[in-house]
């Protein structure tokens, strides 16, 4: 294995300590370790993805995205494109999915999220092994629409973890947020 890998696989293991309930995420483990090409598209039946849970300096709201493709309001996020360090990754989806410039990515992994993507043309259905951190904007929060949102809205939080119409990961993702309280506690 090498280091880059290396890395993210103690990555893997140190999630799974702090969030021993998802025991699915060691999943990422056996999925990094015995694929050859873990993080390119062109393995068919699944591939890694980095995301975004981008929230604003207060830590209070969160970027979210219409997406285009799918039609849900989702966090910022796409394909590795044979990048193994997914922090870069979801730093510059956020980044091109958003306009903003001035954010931080926080090294740790925030949250784990495997899902089924339907077949679309010639792609067939596959999974995505999406690994996503926290990215705090550090300043001006105007951001712009690109082509891959129909939409975007900053959104508090705590409505976001209490809707049961929002999307059951950002669900998820808003509770440990609001568990963790602040960038520097994840």
């Amino acid at each position: 294995m090498d280091t880059t890998n290396q890395a993210l696989h103690e990555a893997f293991l140190d999630y799974v300590a702090r969030w021993p309930d998802e025991a699915a995420a060691i999943g990422f483990v056996r999925w990094l370790d015995e694929q050859p090409q873990p993080f390119h598209r062109e393995t068919r039946s699944g591939h890694f993805t980095g995301s975004a849970w981008l929230v604003s300096a207060d830590g209070k709201r969160v970027l979210l995205m219409l997406h285009r493709k799918l039609g849900r309001w989702l966090q910022p996020g796409g394909h590795a494109d044979g990048d193994a360090d997914l922090a870069a990754v979801a730093l510059r989806e956020a980044e091109e999915e958003s306009g903003l410039r001035d954010l931080e990515v926080l090294p740790r992994i925030f949250d784990l999220d495997r899902h089924l993507i339907p077949a679309r043309g010639d792609e067939p259905a596959h999974w995505h092994y999406d690994v996503r951190y926290v990215v705090v904007a550090k300043g001006d929060e105007a951001f712009t629409v690109n082509e891959e949102s129909l939409a975007l809205a900053w959104r508090p939080v705590a409505d976001i973890a209490a809707d049961p119409s929002s999307d059951e990961s950002l669900r998820r993702m808003a509770a440990k947020w609001m568990t963790v309280g602040s960038p520097a506690n994840t």
